[in-house]
């Protein structure tokens, strides 16, 4: 099968993948392409939202239609990086063995993860990156597709250990989950009080999301739409020729070239799931406030004159 076959293949698929999804998710249709990018692109994210906006359920459902397998982590205080990544114990012949922890999935949903101390944080963040572990000097590897989706709590923040800016970092998408409409939390409250329970069908298989982001690896890109992505990130540094005004009023730090990385590929991803074969300018700006708001970090006056990432980010446009 060519490439071009290929994508028309998957733009089917994906479109069906929406309509599985839908059956047990209402609304949220960005999140979902955001979550659905990370999983075609190989990319973990964070979702942020408050509690009930059925994260867990939003994360559950598309593991369920992709057909991979998935594991809940709940962070709290007291989780130790063994209870993540497995650890050994005296089996009966008196020989130590391993017992892989929940961290062996293909997706994992780090509920709360700003919950857990930063020695059991490192431990997750040290798979996302290696996709590996080391226990007693035994590496273990995990198997791909692995992708850990994370959620934070934005609003309350007693007792948490929030995530260095090092570790945001690794996430390629920071995606936030917004109220539903007043239509749509009808439609939720309908659907989740009245006892019947939509089934998902599995649509991919493990090695069909590994060809499918080798496939979008291989997307030709256009030099002025990379050209695009790499100063729309340096516009972000407070310190660059060409930094904005407002940059250099209300931003301490800007994003590093993972940032630019992130861009590209996930421009990638949105022209497919659009439609398209190559991706634009345009794509790069759909993607960009995922892919920078936990990348730029604000300064006091920002925090005072009530100034957001999205409005920073807009105005580099």
């Amino acid at each position: 099968m060519s490439d071009v076959d290929a994508l028309k293949s998957l733009i089917t698929k994906y479109k069906i993948l929406k309509q599985e999804i839908a059956k047990r998710i209402v609304g949220q249709e960005i999140a979902v392409d955001y979550l659905l990018i990370s999983i075609l692109t190989g990319k973990h994210a964070l979702l942020i939202g408050v509690p009930g906006l059925a994260k867990t359920l939003l994360v559950n459902t598309i593991a369920q239609a992709i057909g991979l397998d998935f594991k809940r982590i709940q962070f709290t205080p007291d989780l130790m990086p063994s209870d993540i990544i497995g650890s050994e114990v005296l089996g009966e012949n008196r020989q130590f063995k391993f017992l892989k922890g929940p961290i062996f999935a293909n997706i994992i949903l780090a509920d709360e993860i700003n919950r857990t101390p930063p020695k059991t944080q490192a431990a997750l963040l040290e798979a996302m990156q290696e996709f590996s572990v080391t226990v007693a000097g035994v590496r273990y590897v995990i198997q791909k597709p692995f992708f850990v989706l994370a959620t934070q709590n934005p609003i309350e923040q007693e007792g948490t250990y929030p995530l260095p800016e090092a570790q945001l970092d690794r996430f390629m998408f920071s995606i936030v989950l917004d109220y539903p409409s007043l239509q749509e939390e009808i439609d939720i409250v309908k659907s989740t009080t009245g006892g019947n329970e939509q089934t998902v069908n599995p649509l991919f298989t493990a090695q069909e999301i590994l060809d499918y982001q080798a496939l979008i690896n291989r997307i030709p890109v256009a030099d002025n739409v990379i050209e695009y992505a790499v100063k729309l990130v340096n516009k972000t540094r407070p310190n660059a020729v060409n930094a904005a005004k407002n940059v250099k009023e209300y931003l301490d730090w800007g994003a590093g070239p993972r940032a630019s990385q992130n861009l590209v590929i996930a421009a990638k991803a949105h022209a497919v799931i659009k439609g398209k074969y190559s991706p634009d300018i345009e794509d790069v700006q759909a993607v960009a406030f995922a892919v920078l708001r936990h990348r730029i970090i604000k300064n006091y006056k920002a925090e005072a004159d009530g100034i957001t990432e999205e409005r920073i980010i807009k105005s580099l446009f």
